[in-house]
């Protein structure tokens, strides 16, 4: 029973420092490298599943927020930009969680959805 307890309380401090691991927004690595070129699509992607697919989903189908898939063929990168950077009714902005590289990398990705 002991050992059971000791192997909880390790299982909890790892998941625990983990959690404290993740979760940082790019604006803290600003001197790194930045999502702006078509190139780095990859890192367009992970700052999108960082910050996006919870309410957007994976596959850019919606779940909270909506659909995606084809949202270059109704707003243009720059209003994109700014739903982003904004917010928009039950979207938050992302102003101060993501640089403003990040967000015109995404906002022309998605941009390129039609």
């Amino acid at each position: 029973m002991r050992i059971r307890l000791i192997l909880f309380t390790i299982s909890i401090v790892t998941v625990l420092a983990l959690a404290a691991c993740g979760g940082h927004s790019s604006r803290q690595k600003q001197d790194g490298p930045t999502a702006t070129t078509d190139s780095d699509s990859s890192m367009t992607s992970t700052l999108y599943k960082q910050n996006c697919l919870s309410c957007h989903a994976a596959d850019l189908s919606g779940k909270v927020g909506p659909n995606l898939k084809t949202i270059g063929s109704r707003l243009s990168k720059e209003e994109i930009a700014e739903k982003i950077t904004k917010g928009t009714g039950g979207m938050p902005s992302f102003q101060k969680r993501l640089s403003a590289e990040d967000i015109d990398a995404i906002a022309s990705w998605l941009a390129d959805k039609k």
